[in-house]
């Protein structure tokens, strides 16, 4: 069953990807296999692709997989393709949350690398166990916060990083969104109705499915400790169990202080992330929907535009940039770049070796601090805003 017995081992050959999830139907699963084809690096060759085994072969055959590498469930997949010469090397795991701690342990106790979507799970204490299980599979784990993988966003924390922005005081992030203003989880809306399921996303709503991105990217850019946070959680939507909207005060360990405000009942938002941070020589801000633009403020001088591929942008941004200046980058290209540093990752562990420089993506730490945050704020929410400290990874 182990990964380093097969043949192209110590190749550069592609990547025998893998995917649980993601069929028909399921909007993620798509930018998951087109993030992995971009660079050439995956070839996707088997699926357990769906909760039942007539879907699962629906979405295969469309899918154009080899019928026998079709799989009714991630246990039979998992099994078969460990015992086949020519069996995955990763596997992309892209269930509603509460699936996603099952095939995860599965993967790694059979050799495989596991690149997973967001947010880890749906316990802190699930988290910590799938975290025990990485370290001791010594595998490549990869949590799919795509934002890392903007290149203007990487520019943010190198500038971060290099102290540009000073003494970092305070954090602001948004995720405002109006795709759940109406019930559409009763009309048949496949996204939606896992998503305000307890059983299937967890203890969080909007909390789970957008608000770890806006902490992530938050901790990510400026690598402050969070400390404690206060939040106030709604459910504006009449009957749902989970919030769709949220503000939360943050307070960090070298003083500074921030505020992360979420929402899916925000008519006029489609997918508004944007990320503020000023310092004691200035500030940045960045938004998704025009993420080829960082704008950089140093204190007592004009605002400047640095554009992903023009003059500023910095090594970091360069690395991930695809196209020329002015060609418009997005959402594709950043999950794209996730994948391919996975993929760098991947095929230097094949040979006991480090990634190249530069190279990297979210892990399990990250999947356990966002798990973290969401129990924090669902227990500082149900105690009327009090101050509650986030467990440690």
């Amino acid at each position: 069953m182990a990964i380093e017995g097969r043949s192209d081992a110590a190749t550069g050959r592609r990547i025998k990807l893998g995917m649980v999830g993601g069929g028909e139907g399921a909007f993620i699963g798509a930018v998951h296999r087109l993030a992995a084809r971009m660079d050439d690096h995956y070839e996707f060759v088997a699926g357990a692709l769906s909760s039942t085994p007539e879907r699962s072969r629906r979405s295969g055959e469309a899918l154009g997989l080899p019928r026998d590498r079709i799989y009714d469930d991630y246990l039979s997949m998992a099994k078969a393709e460990a015992a086949r010469p020519d069996g995955i090397e990763a596997v992309a795991i892209v269930t509603p949350n509460a699936m996603h701690a099952g095939p995860i342990l599965v993967f790694l106790a059979a050799g495989a690398h596991v690149i997973c979507d967001k947010p880890l799970t749906t316990s802190l204490a699930e988290a910590r166990a799938i975290k025990t299980a990485v370290e001791k599979s010594g595998r490549v784990f990869a949590l799919t916060h795509n934002y890392t993988g903007y290149p203007l966003v990487r520019r943010a924390r190198e500038m971060v990083k290099a102290g540009e922005l000073g003494e970092i005081r305070i954090v602001q992030a948004e995720y405002p969104q109006e795709w759940l203003t109406e019930a559409i989880e009763r009309q048949g809306q496949k996204q939606a109705e896992w998503r305000v399921d307890p059983a299937r996303s967890g203890v969080g709503g909007a909390l789970g499915d957008i608000g770890t991105h806006a902490y992530n990217l938050a901790d990510y850019v400026c690598s402050v400790d969070l400390v404690e946070l206060a939040a106030d959680l709604s459910s504006f939507g009449a009957g749902r169990a989970l919030d769709d909207n949220a503000q939360i005060m943050l307070r960090y360990a070298n003083g500074a202080r921030g505020a992360i405000w979420l929402s899916q009942v925000a008519p006029g938002c489609e997918n508004g992330l944007e990320l503020r941070v000023y310092g004691t020589k200035g500030s940045l801000r960045w938004a998704q929907e025009n993420p080829n633009e960082l704008l950089h403020s140093p204190f007592g001088e004009p605002t400047r535009i640095l554009t992903r591929g023009g003059p500023g942008a910095g090594a970091a941004a360069a690395r991930a940039t695809r196209v020329p200046a002015g060609h418009p980058e997005g959402y594709l290209e950043a999950f794209a770049n996730l994948y391919s540093d996975v993929a760098l990752a991947i095929k230097a562990a094949r040979s006991g070796e480090k990634p190249p420089e530069g190279a990297h993506f979210p892990g399990v730490d990250d999947g356990v601090k966002g798990m973290a945050f969401i129990e924090a704020a669902v227990e500082s929410s149900k105690a009327n805003g009090k101050w509650v400290k986030p467990a440690r990874a």
